[in-house]
């Protein structure tokens, strides 16, 4: 299974240098969970440099993987992982997804680097 971070959705939307890299993550909609906040995330990006048709567009695209709701469970996990990671809330959420889930998570983020699990690639 995938999870795709906030900031790698924007670089496959933005058809940026990494897209190549996330388009397996993102295109393997039978393998693609989706945390709930990236909707967030993403939406209020694109809504914001894009308007809103696009931004609408970008969740409908999104939502052809499994949206992964925050739970009570997965907040708890979530907190423990950012108080343990030094992570901010919504790059938590979005880890504690992948891991509950057994998942890869595909980021450009830095903050994930180096963490089981994850496949990174530096913004260029």
């Amino acid at each position: 299974m995938n999870v795709v971070d906030s900031s790698a959705w924007l670089e496959y939307f933005a058809d940026g240098p990494n897209a190549d890299f996330f388009a397996p993550a993102v295109e393997t909609v039978d393998r693609l969970l989706v945390p709930a906040v990236c909707f967030y995330e993403v939406f209020k990006k694109v809504l914001r440099e894009r308007g809103e048709g696009e931004a609408l567009q970008a969740a409908a695209l999104m939502r052809q993987g499994r949206v992964i709701p925050l739970d009570e469970g997965l907040a708890l996990e979530a907190a423990k992982l950012s108080m343990v990671k030094k992570l901010p809330m919504a790059d938590s959420v979005v880890l504690a997804t992948a891991w509950s889930h057994r998942a890869v998570l595909w980021t450009q983020d830095a903050d994930f680097e180096g963490l089981d699990s994850v496949q990174f690639k530096r913004r260029p």
